[in-house]
């Protein structure tokens, strides 16, 4: 019999009436050949399905040999050993979470290779039905192509199928920033407060809320009226450093919904938390080796977050007498001092939570008769706004708020220009003034009657 020449493919007829495929790939990891099986009804069907993984093999596009992962795998994998060498901290829990709540309950058990656009679909239009937000199944959506577009580069797919879905538009959040005279009021509000620096700070400078929190002495040139926002303050979840997280949290396990009307979890903000799926691995800050969790100081997002920004001249004094003041208590204090070297600490030099930061603004907005709005609304969008109606430029608060952007500076910024609107009242005097009003318009003809009818019969 002739021997078929190398890399060659053969289809023939097996016993059991149906016609298959072998085509040689080339080589698996451990130097075996990898041989590929299709199959068919008939043959014309066989010989299209085996064209087309030689094609794939000749442009190098064909997935590894092996078992396709499913998604819930690749997830972990991609989560675990990918996406947590680039990501910062607080993204990477973001992530995580995003997939154990929606994407691995949602497609979790599918193959990559199996997975197709309707299943996406599918899995969107049920959020949306329980009530997520369109931002929120969108950065879900970011998430998985992402995570597709990672297994497409390395052959486990052939397509990354996230592409050929088309996910939810999401309109941006509205900023509602302070007007002046109600920045005025939450300040006047906040100034009965140890911390009353905290907010000056955030209002008339525009740091990050966890830039504030994470600013210490030495990062504060009061003589060049400088801070530098090396570093922020977040709060991380934590992480198992035990060998079986399973068995670690076992006697927190709950595989059964809370019953109607549960008084247990009745001061949750959230509600009851959903039941632990099988093989549960949280519960993780009740690890007795938990790590990388709780309040961290990290590092900004990027180098231009880490800029300085210039202190006005105006808070040096209170901040030089908040420094003093600050040293009173650590005199008073003693050895229960934690000496953290924060600008903005609690009673006993700790870091203030972010927590405990939130819920001390939504008390002085109330304090202050103020509507209820976020965070971000009442500091970094207000100092934004309110440079924008003082007449600075773009790029100018840009370069103060740290954008890499001038499009993200513009979102930031709330449309109050007074200069868009002296000009337009230059733009109505311009016209309407010359236009005199209450006036009436009479159209007379010089002459006599008689002058005006021999005029009419020349013209004739």
């Amino acid at each position: 019999m002739n021997r078929k020449p190398n890399m060659e493919s053969s289809v023939y007829q097996g016993k059991d009436g149906r016609w298959h495929g072998r085509v040689t790939m080339g080589l698996k990891a451990d130097g075996s050949p990898d041989r590929r099986h299709r199959s068919a009804a008939t043959e014309p069907e066989v010989r299209r399905k085996v064209k087309e993984l030689e094609k794939l093999r000749d442009e190098q596009r064909a997935p590894k040999a092996g078992r396709v992962p499913t998604v819930a795998q690749w997830m972990d994998t991609y989560l675990t050993t990918i996406a947590s060498l680039k990501l910062k901290p607080r993204s990477l829990d973001d992530y995580w979470s995003k997939t154990r709540n929606d994407i691995v309950p949602g497609i979790g058990q599918h193959r990559l290779n199996k997975l197709e656009p309707e299943h996406l679909e599918t899995m969107y239009a049920a959020m949306l039905r329980e009530g997520h937000a369109p931002s929120h199944v969108l950065k879900v959506h970011r998430i998985l192509s992402r995570a597709l577009k990672i297994a497409h580069r390395r052959r486990l797919i052939v397509e990354n199928v996230a592409t050929l879905v088309d996910p939810p538009s999401a309109d941006e959040t509205e900023a509602n920033p302070f007007e002046r005279e109600e920045a005025v009021r939450f300040l006047e509000a906040a100034a009965k407060r140890p911390n009353f620096m905290r907010w000056a700070f955030g209002i008339g400078m525009g740091p990050r809320p966890g830039e504030t929190l994470g600013a210490r002495w030495p990062y504060l040139d009061l003589d060049n009226a400088l801070f530098h926002p090396a570093w922020q303050l977040q709060r991380l979840t934590w992480r198992h450093g035990c060998k079986d997280p399973h068995a670690c949290g076992a006697r927190l396990h709950r595989f059964e919904p809370c019953p109607p009307g549960c008084t247990v979890h009745k001061r949750y903000k959230r509600g009851c938390p959903k039941p632990c799926p099988k093989g549960c691995t949280r519960h993780a800050s009740a690890c007795p080796e938990r790590k990388d969790g709780g309040l961290v100081f990290t590092r900004p997002k990027t180098k231009k977050s880490q800029q300085p920004i210039p202190i006005p001249p105006v808070f040096i004094p209170p901040l030089r007498e908040h420094k003093a003041w600050q040293d009173e208590q650590r005199a008073a204090a003693g050895d229960a001092w934690h000496d953290f070297q924060v600008v903005f600490a609690r009673p006993d030099g700790r870091p203030i939570d972010p927590r405990d930061d939130w819920e001390e603004f939504k008390e002085i907005l109330e304090e202050a008769g103020l509507s209820d709005r976020r965070l971000y609304d009442g500091s970094r969008h207000t100092a934004g706004t309110v440079l924008n109606e003082l007449g600075v430029d773009m790029p100018t608060i840009m370069e103060i708020l740290r954008h890499t952007q001038i499009s993200q500076t513009r979102r930031y910024v709330k449309g109050r220009n007074p200069l868009a609107k002296d000009a337009m009242q230059r733009m109505g005097d311009a016209f309407l003034q010359q236009v005199p009003s209450g006036t009436e318009t009479r159209t007379e003809t010089s002459g006599t009657k008689a002058q005006r009818t021999r005029r009419r019969r020349r013209i004739r």
